[in-house]
């Protein structure tokens, strides 16, 4: 696994899977992600996500009845070093004209051959490469 580029400051954006990465502890993003983490906590810059997060994080809780889950999710949402934004329809149009430039999402991994290395799958609930 290769290494997190942060910048010196400014928000830095983090989908729902770095924040289920971190509160549940699934390596190696977990470490990888710690550093973000404690340069937020000094104020070197803030973590941004859009308010979708709220349900992409809380429904495993819920609906396994984990409180203790439930609430470490919860606190890292409400934490002084994470701001939660609106989920308008001009961030939706954004984050869409965003994601047309971007390439495709992974469907495989291929060598040079063209001969499939892996696959993308769900496994549990989680998306995986292997």
């Amino acid at each position: 696994m290769g290494s997190l580029t942060l910048p010196p400051s400014g928000p830095v954006y983090l989908d729902a899977n770095g924040f289920i990465y971190s509160v549940e502890r699934i390596e190696p993003y977990r470490t990888l992600l710690e550093p973000m983490w404690q340069m937020a906590q000094t104020g070197q810059f803030e973590v941004v996500s859009s308010e979708l997060v709220i349900l992409e994080t809380l429904v495993k809780p819920l609906r396994e009845g984990d409180t203790i889950l439930e609430n470490l999710f919860r606190a890292l949402l409400t934490a002084g070093e994470v701001r939660v934004i609106p989920a308008t329809a001009l961030l939706w149009e954004q984050a869409a004209r965003l994601r047309a430039r971007l390439p495709p999402p992974l469907r495989g991994l291929r060598g040079r051959d063209g001969r499939a290395r892996g696959r993308v799958r769900e496994r549990r609930g989680r998306r995986r490469a292997g």
